[in-house]
């Protein structure tokens, strides 16, 4: 499932498409959107915002459309008129003179007024984005010694979107292994040290990812820059301390982790 960084790039993209031109036609397949048609040809797209795995697309008419792929929704890019050949249903499509984004198979799916984005029962309950650039490590620090979290083993906690919005299975794990800690410890029981490296890996480790994934560094052949040290390397040698990675369930997901470093 795709995790905060996957969602930030798949907005860039749909950013890059259609964000500052004139709609040309804007159609929904939800019988409740329909009276927004029309209100949103000529109207621009001025930017997309992502919440954890929510995307906000915000119109020139001060509209907000939210939507939330859950499993199964996918966006696309595709040229302007173009209908793919696809087994998945239409939910969305916002079109410009040349491009148009379609969104695919998702059911949550509203617009707002900025009222009601104020407002939304998921916007309030979800924390603070890791990858929104005004998030700092201090305030980070503060969430997990908060009453809230401060007793909450990382293996749920690093997976809670109202903790930090945008983490999710892969990063709970490399974030783990970064900072050599097992998934049952909680903010609670760690030294100040160990707070600071948690709290700085919660935010680096997401935005290595999402700058650098799948890239690899020029004149260079060793792979891309962000890569797993543990996620889907059950029985191989941890890097770190030459132990074998194991694989075991937490929280209801996959969990690797390296027995001789992570106490």
């Amino acid at each position: 499932m795709p995790e905060g960084p996957e969602i930030r790039r798949a907005a860039d993209s749909l950013e890059a498409a259609v964000k500052g031109k004139p709609l040309t036609r804007a159609w929904f397949a939800f019988p409740e959107l329909k009276a927004f048609e029309s209100q949103l040809v000529g109207e621009r797209i001025t930017h997309i915002e992502t919440r954890g795995k929510a995307l906000l697309t915000h119109f020139s008419n001060n509209l907000t459309l939210y939507s939330h792929n859950q499993l199964y929704g996918v966006w696309r890019v595709v040229k302007a008129e173009e209908e793919p050949q696809t087994t998945r249903i239409l939910r969305v499509r916002l079109q410009t003179v040349d491009k148009a984004i379609l969104l695919y198979s998702a059911s949550d799916i509203e617009m707002l007024t900025p009222e009601q984005l104020l407002a939304h029962p998921f916007l309030q309950r979800v924390g603070p984005d890791v990858l929104d650039v005004r998030l700092t490590a201090n305030e980070v620090k503060t969430r997990l010694l908060s009453a809230k979290f401060r007793n909450r083993q990382f293996s749920g906690l690093l997976l809670d979107q109202a903790f930090l919005a945008g983490l999710g299975n892969y990063l709970r794990v490399e974030i783990l292994w970064e900072v050599g800690l097992a998934a049952q410890h909680k903010a609670s029981q760690l030294t100040d040290e160990q707070l600071e490296a948690l709290s700085h890996a919660l935010l680096d480790i997401p935005r290595l990812s999402y700058n650098t994934r799948g890239r690899v560094e020029e004149n260079k052949h060793h792979g891309a820059l962000f890569r797993f040290k543990v996620f889907h390397r059950a029985g191989k040698k941890c890097e770190r301390c030459g132990g074998v990675i194991e694989k075991t369930t937490l929280s209801s997901r996959p969990f690797y982790w390296c027995p001789g470093c992570q106490r």
